[in-house]
């Protein structure tokens, strides 16, 4: 976010995308060396990001819980573990 480009629209970026954004628009506002503007639009941008985040992983869940038949089983390390050892 360094440069002076126009960023993509944030609707048309995927999950990796927009999360991959998030965390250099985080990183950028963890270094303190900007304008309170830019600061600001930093932060705006890094809220429209976490909003399609989220909004992506609440499809992704609707979607894997219309496949599991409407309920999400929940996960067990166990499983993840013995799937590894195999």
């Amino acid at each position: 976010m360094a440069d002076k480009t126009t960023p993509p629209p944030v609707e048309t970026l995927t999950y990796e995308q927009a999360f991959g954004e998030l965390e250099a628009v985080v990183a950028a506002l963890e270094q303190q060396e900007h304008p309170l503007e830019e600061a600001l639009a930093l932060y705006a941008r890094g809220q429209a990001l976490l909003q399609r985040c989220r909004r992506l992983l609440e499809e992704a869940e609707l979607k894997v819980q219309r496949l599991s038949g409407g309920a999400l089983q929940p996960f067990a390390a166990d499983d993840e573990a013995a799937e590894e050892g195999a």
